[in-house]
């Protein structure tokens, strides 16, 4: 979700990519359906982890962000500052998957991480700079 929305708020302006702990390739059809419901869109959207990340050929000393969204990657993250210089920030946002038992429930669910990512975008990048 977190790199959709970076692209839909602030365009092709910083270079995005999200990773997480390990690829589960397949994004998860909640998350798929909350973003849409904000016109972004996730179905292509392949998760990757950081090592597929430096086999397909992205430098990560190229980047100067990670921003955890759960502990695990925060330590994975960290851990990459042993040998690249990067900023790590941790943003502690619920963890959706698993709660609620029936459809609505799940949603709104993801819908408040949704939210609480939008929420600590704006408030470390600013406003939104593509329109829509």
């Amino acid at each position: 979700m977190a790199e959709g929305l970076m692209k839909k708020f602030y365009g092709h302006a910083l270079y995005v990519q999200s990773a997480g702990v390990k690829n589960d390739l397949e994004v998860d059809g909640f998350a798929v359906a909350v973003c849409q419901e904000i016109g972004v869109e996730l179905a292509r959207h392949r998760a990757r982890s950081f090592e597929e990340m430096r086999e397909w050929g992205d430098d990560l000393s190229g980047f100067d962000l990670v921003v955890a969204l759960s502990p695990a990657s925060q330590r994975q993250a960290l851990e990459l500052t042993r040998y690249y210089h990067l900023e790590v920030e941790y943003w502690p946002i619920l963890d959706p998957t698993g709660l609620g038992e029936s459809r609505e429930a799940k949603l709104a669910a993801y819908r408040q991480s949704r939210d609480q990512i939008r929420d600590r975008m704006v408030a470390r990048f600013g406003p939104p700079t593509q329109p829509g």
